[in-house]
């Protein structure tokens, strides 16, 4: 089934019965594979084996040089091993000319110094206040929880392979937003309805989605460094990258392990701002300079910021978030997504869901390259 479904899509790509194709064309043909299985609608071996058992032939000769290209795209070790294949296969060929990659679309320019100083002090602005301007309400906090072995490690594989992901165990929460505090109420883990407390409960949980982690990093006292990144395009919309750093020091991030052993680290990270209404679309964390002795290796944070609508009024909330953690030899994924919010009363409370809502689709939270800039008038068409 999988290997008809790839001769339908890359039909353009091969040629009609027999899998024939120059270098260029392989380099192609693997770039739009590998696409294939970020989705999950192929695998590393569906690929190898297509490119052996299908008997790709080269019209070219396949060097190290093609490889390493091909390598740098993010294939898996058994494609790698077809290519090496393909590669003493066709030694015999001629040479291919080398491939070009893609040219970057042209970028507009980063905002002026003064202009970035102006954009981040509305930022900062936006940011301490955003607790402050939210409205009581309440809405659905679905965790889906993955843990896996970590890469490099005894039962993790290769220090390079991805994490093999078991689960997911999914907590269905009421998180209510009532006078600038959060309370998580744990309703049900996977299909159990449960009375559990959810500060008691076991495993990589989080907290202080609303406000907190930005306004820790905005506040004067925190004194961390921005500079500008790049331009994005999130959820359709121009988005501005700034780079931020805060030092130990000046940090607020607690990491708490089995409830038991708390730091404080550095940190930094990118912040995304619609480049109009100077809003926080998406923030970003990773923990720096880990202490040796303390049992998390890593930690990082994604949480992006969407609208929706509460009481006739449209609000920028949180609508999805994703935690990474490494400590010992284990990883732990936290895919946290935000559902069904309404105005907080003592009657939403009581009338709550306990259905479970369905994942975000992943495209919601891809960043994409913004598109380029439109070109310049000329001089003519300013003067008319």
């Amino acid at each position: 089934m999988r290997y008809r479904l790839l001769a339908g899509v890359f039909a353009l790509c091969l040629a009609a019965a027999a899998a024939t194709m120059s270098v260029d064309k392989l380099f192609t043909f693997v770039q739009s594979s590998l696409q294939l299985i970020k989705e999950g609608k192929m695998t590393d071996k569906d690929l190898a084996d297509f490119l052996l058992e299908k008997t790709t032939k080269l019209t070219e000769r396949l060097d190290d040089r093609s490889i390493e290209q091909m390598q740098s795209l993010g294939i898996g070790p058994r494609t790698l091993a077809a290519l090496r294949r393909l590669e003493e296969q066709s030694q015999s060929l001629p040479a291919a000319k080398p491939i070009e990659p893609p040219s970057a679309p042209a970028q507009a320019p980063p905002p002026s110094s003064e202009e970035q100083a102006a954009i981040l002090d509305g930022v900062r602005a936006y940011a301490l206040a955003y607790s402050k301007n939210l409205p009581d309400f309440i809405c659905t906090q679905v965790t889906r929880r993955f843990v896996a072995p970590r890469p490099g490690t005894r039962y993790g594989g290769r220090a390079d392979s991805e994490p093999s992901w078991q689960g997911p165990d999914v907590l269905t929460i009421r998180l209510s937003y009532f006078e600038q505090k959060e309370d998580y109420k744990l309703i049900m883990q996977n299909d159990t309805i449960t009375t559990q407390d959810y500060k008691t409960l076991g495993g990589a949980t989080t907290s202080g989605d609303f406000g907190s982690m930005t306004k820790e990093i905005f506040e004067r006292a925190t004194q961390a460094h921005f500079q500008w990144d790049h331009w994005a395009t999130l959820r359709s919309q121009l988005a501005m990258a700034f780079a931020y750093r805060v030092e130990q020091a000046r940090s607020q991030w607690h990491i708490v392990y089995d409830r038991q052993m708390d730091i404080v680290p550095a940190y930094r990270g990118l912040v995304y701002v619609d480049p109009k209404s100077r809003e926080i679309v998406r923030v970003t964390l990773e923990a720096e300079n880990l202490p040796p002795s303390f049992p998390v290796k890593m930690a990082q944070s994604i949480l992006d910021y969407d609208y929706a609508d509460l009481s006739g009024q449209r609000f920028l909330l949180p609508l999805k978030a994703q935690t990474l953690m490494a400590a010992d030899d284990y990883m732990s994924r936290n895919d946290t997504s935000f559902h069904n919010y309404r105005k907080y009363s003592a009657e939403s409370v009581l009338k709550f869901d306990t259905d479970t809502p369905d994942p975000i689709p992943e495209d919601k939270t891809k960043e994409t390259p913004p598109a380029p800039p439109a070109p310049a008038k000329n001089q003519k068409n300013k003067q008319k």
